[in-house]
């Protein structure tokens, strides 16, 4: 149990960093382009407690922790946009749904630069520093892909609805209601369906992988010592 309790003290801080700076440029993007919906509702902001969601921010992390699994991903509460109050809607929704991501990406990359101070702190707290800075690049960059997938309710899907012709953006905007569902099917239900048949059907992590170790690898050409 102790055991627990250090992995979890390593992981908290740079999942709550993650997911609090990307739903604050989520807000921050929407009031710069017209929408301050987020910002009358004290979305943009740092506070980590105004975008937390129970299960997941809090219960989701926990259980991939608990499975000991590969990656350690969660989300937060939704910020609210109302579209059709930005400047120009279809395409202000692109920037807006982008923000997230790109300071997924920013944060991964300020951790490499980061990591470099450590040696200043006291020698005693250097592990702790370390794994906590590690984890930070390694969250925002699964993050930062996770959410750039073209599946409604994700960045990446609202992103698609902006940029491709109505024939094919209305077909894929129906489809956010059930967004959710399909991502869980894709993360849980069929790895577990390929292990029954004796097959690798992780083909979400198969996706996300490459391209996150991509953004891991460019933050950490950042650290010197």
């Amino acid at each position: 149990m102790s055991q627990f309790f250090t992995t979890l003290s390593v992981w908290i801080l740079p999942l709550l960093l993650a997911i609090t700076l990307h739903e604050a440029a989520h807000g921050w993007a929407a009031w710069k382009l017209g929408d301050d919906t987020a910002k009358t509702q004290g979305r943009v902001t740092f506070n980590p407690m105004a975008h937390i969601d129970p299960f997941g921010t809090v219960l989701l992390p926990l259980l991939l922790l608990l499975m000991q699994s590969p990656f350690l991903f969660g989300y937060a509460k939704p910020v609210p946009v109302n579209f059709s109050r930005l400047n120009n809607p279809r395409r202000d929704m692109v920037w807006v749904a982008l923000a997230g991501p790109m300071a997924n990406i920013f944060l991964a990359l300020l951790g490499g630069l980061v990591f470099n101070l450590i040696v200043f702190l006291p020698e005693f707290t250097w592990e702790w520093f370390s794994l906590n800075i590690q984890n930070l690049i390694v969250i925002n960059a699964i993050l930062a892909i996770f959410n750039l997938l073209p599946i409604p309710p994700l960045d990446g899907g609202r992103v698609a609805v902006g940029i491709l012709p109505d024939v094919l953006a209305r077909p894929l905007a129906r489809v956010e209601p059930y967004g959710m569902m399909i991502l869980l099917g894709l993360i849980f239900l069929l790895p577990m369906i390929g292990a029954t048949l004796g097959l690798n059907l992780n083909i979400f992590f198969a996706i996300i992988k490459p391209l996150a170790e991509l953004i891991d690898s460019l933050a950490r050409a950042l650290i010197f010592i």
